[in-house]
């Protein structure tokens, strides 16, 4: 069951979810007011008393490792290096500065368009909690940037990044991807995070046995998946739904239409293989009730290092010369798979909750910000990025104090 609110309600909101004229689940939920609708813009002054209401964990594994190799930032040193090193050459950092609860920001180099994701996530953050001043660089491209280890003269500096990798020391956040899913939840996107937990196909024992993957052709492994696939029809379905980075390759190996999202758990076994980085579908395969057969990555997104191999998936070699063996067993051990399954499916919707990207997001910059060596500041180019203009929905803070001209 999911909601969006148009409006604000000063009283409450009551949710009854009825089958037939009974309350199930728990039913009825009653949230105390007043509850605000998403464009409302009205933070909570305390982020502790907005941490304790989202029940936001005491600490992230990710976050703390992340944090580890930069006990103090030198926000001099980086407004200095960045542009130079990094802007130039990738050519997708954002330069943000949020000061007073509000959000400014320039780009450094040509491909920073998806600073619209980041920048719609800021701003929701900041219509919910009032945020730390921050001064930090956004990498808005696919891959980690800064590869230079702790010892190194001079060591690295840290970069947020959407995706990283076991030998990178970017600062993680959830992806652009799982962010833009949470926030258009009932309003642009159908696939997001929390329709797929009510999409997840037949029952366990009518799924059909097969492993399968559908997706571009941006790794070479999602070829060999082709091939094995014919080789072996009753135990995988692979298909290449587009090509562009090995466009010689379709004659030989075929194209297949686009499926449907929800249709992928009609099947008992999802293959995850990686994209240009980790395939960002994981979290959307593990929120469904298949057994997802994960292939090993030097790459992860923000929640992977809480997901247990074996207890929260079936894990395979980068190679994929296990992949066959895998699926063997999983259908040998047909109780055994439906558990991991099942677990996998359990952590997954705890981890990736929208409260748990939003106390996230939060965790970063406030870790960020005690480390800060110097006070951020509104540079030279930047931009103010506004909060969207809603005069659709009434919204009548109860936190913000009356403006003396309002009065």
């Amino acid at each position: 069951m999911r909601y969006r609110m148009y409006g604000s309600v000063k009283k409450g909101l009551k949710i009854e979810i009825l089958y037939g004229d009974k309350h199930v689940a728990q039913s009825p939920y009653i949230l105390k007011g007043p509850v605000y609708h998403e464009y409302c813009d009205c933070p909570e002054e305390d982020p502790e008393v907005w941490q304790n209401t989202l029940s936001c964990p005491s600490q992230e594994p990710q976050i703390t490792k992340d944090f580890l190799s930069f006990p103090t930032i030198d926000l001099q040193r980086m407004l200095k290096e960045i542009p130079s090193k990094f802007s130039q050459t990738r050519g997708a950092i954002v330069h943000y500065t949020i000061l007073n609860n509000r959000i400014y920001r320039r780009s450094l180099g040509k491909y920073t368009d998806f600073k619209m994701f980041s920048d719609e996530m800021l701003l929701s953050l900041a219509r919910k909690v009032h945020l730390p001043d921050v001064e930090f660089y956004l990498n808005v491209g696919d891959w980690p940037v800064e590869y230079r280890k702790v010892n190194d003269t001079p060591g690295p500096i840290p970069i947020i990044s959407w995706c990283g990798s076991v030998d990178s020391r970017d600062i993680v956040l959830p992806t652009y991807d799982v962010t833009h899913s949470t926030l258009e939840t009932l309003r642009g996107v159908t696939n997001d995070l929390l329709s797929i937990q009510g999409n997840t196909g037949p029952f366990w024992e009518n799924k059909t046995e097969q492993a399968l993957f559908r997706g571009r052709d941006s790794r070479e492994e999602r070829l060999y998946l082709v091939k094995l696939s014919r080789k072996n029809p009753e135990l995988l379905d692979a298909g290449i739904t587009g090509y562009f980075f090995f466009r010689e390759k379709e004659k030989e190996l075929g194209k297949v239409p686009l499926m449907g999202f929800f249709d992928f758990f009609k099947y008992k076994y999802q293959v995850n293989v990686d994209g240009t980085v980790a395939a960002y579908r994981f979290p959307y395969l593990m929120l469904g009730d298949s057994l997802v057969l994960k292939q090993d990555s030097q790459y992860y997104e923000h929640f992977y290092s809480v997901l247990k191999p074996w207890k929260h998936y079936v894990p395979v070699k980068r190679s994929l010369e296990d992949l066959l063996e895998k699926i063997k067993w999983a259908k040998e051990n047909d109780e055994e798979a439906q558990k991991i399954a099942r677990e996998g499916q359990l952590m997954a919707r705890e981890l990736l909750q929208p409260h748990r990207l939003y106390c996230y997001y939060y965790r970063v910059l406030q870790k960020y910000a005690e480390r800060q060596a110097s006070k951020p500041e509104i540079r030279d180019g930047m931009d103010l990025v506004p909060q969207p203009d809603d005069r659709d929905s009434v919204c009548s803070c109860h936190r913000k104090k009356p403006l003396r001209e309002d009065l």
